[in-house]
């Protein structure tokens, strides 16, 4: 097994449904008031250059949860952010704390600071990836559809670290997965290529309705993302038509689930209608957030 979690690719299905056994066992913990302290004691060392609600409160709530302590700090408030190379951070921060999570730019930055860490390293999000989300959002979907590798999930807009994340989530679980962007916003094309050559069933469309046609699970993101605020009036024009509105869900299975990973911009990527409707399983996905991570954090760090 892994000691890092940074891209859902370099693990195995076996580990990653072990992983799910887990978060249900705490889950079902936390419902019922039973203690779960599988990491007393233990401190988690969290490193932020990109702000976060959901990231934040989620592994500083999961470690208390788990009898630990989760340490936040901000890159302008380290010497990191300062210009200390990250293998120094790394070798220092592995002598006081039991793990690391980073929620930062560059993927290469969480690679390296794994490389020289003697301590679990977590991907809290990167530019390339978001492997816990993608955890959080199949562990959401298998607890709506039983069935949930039989599904034909479908993501619409941005060919971002979210659209990645699916794109090797598809290769490693074997769903179908349709991907629907804009000319120019289109996936990592290595990405694609190593999903490819695992033998992942993907489909690649610029129409969004081609892809939504009969899916059950519908799935979007801000046009714009942290670090791309500039681009926000250039990217509208480029995404428009790649809504998911009524009429898109429409086009899907009669059960579809529509989710996203929030922030939402309402009336821009998705509508206010369908985050309201029956479909949207969209807070379920930030709670399970929680849940997910706990299990990982104990799987590597207990």
């Amino acid at each position: 097994m892994n000691k890092d979690f940074l891209c859902l690719s370099d693990w195995s299905l076996e580990e990653l449904e072990t992983i799910f056994t887990l978060t249900s066992e705490l889950k079902s913990k936390q419902k019922a008031g039973t203690p779960h302290h599988l990491l007393a004691g233990k401190t988690l060392g969290m490193l932020f250059e990109k702000s976060s609600t959901r990231t934040r409160v989620s592994f500083e709530a999961g470690m208390f949860h788990l009898g630990g302590h989760a340490l936040f700090l901000a890159s302008g408030n380290t010497q990191m952010g300062r210009g200390e190379p990250i293998k120094d951070t790394a070798r220092c921060m592995a002598r006081y704390v039991d793990g690391v999570m980073i929620r930062t730019y560059s993927q290469q930055a969480v690679e390296e600071f794994a490389k020289h860490s003697s301590v679990p390293v977590i991907n809290g999000l990167t530019d390339s990836y978001h492997p816990c989300q993608i955890m959080a959002d199949l562990f959401t979907v298998s607890e709506h559809r039983e069935n949930y590798r039989d599904l034909t999930y479908c993501w619409i807009g941005d060919g971002n670290n979210m659209a990645n994340s699916w794109i090797n989530a598809a290769a490693v679980f074997g769903f179908e997965l349709r991907v629907a962007t804009p000319a120019g916003y289109e996936p990592d094309t290595a990405v694609c290529k190593r999903a490819a050559d695992a033998g992942a069933t993907i489909f690649y469309t610029k129409d969004p309705r081609e892809a939504a046609q009969g899916a059950q699970v519908l799935n979007t993101d801000v046009w714009a993302s942290m670090g791309q605020e500039e681009e926000q009036l250039e990217r509208a024009k480029a995404f428009a038509g790649y809504q998911i509105n009524m009429d898109l869900v429409n086009l899907a299975d009669p059960d579809c689930v529509v989710m996203h990973c929030l922030p939402a911009h309402r009336e821009e990527e998705i509508t206010d209608e369908v985050m309201e409707s029956r479909h949207a399983i969209i807070y379920d996905e930030a709670e399970n957030r929680l849940h997910v991570q706990k299990a990982i954090m104990a799987t590597l760090m207990g």
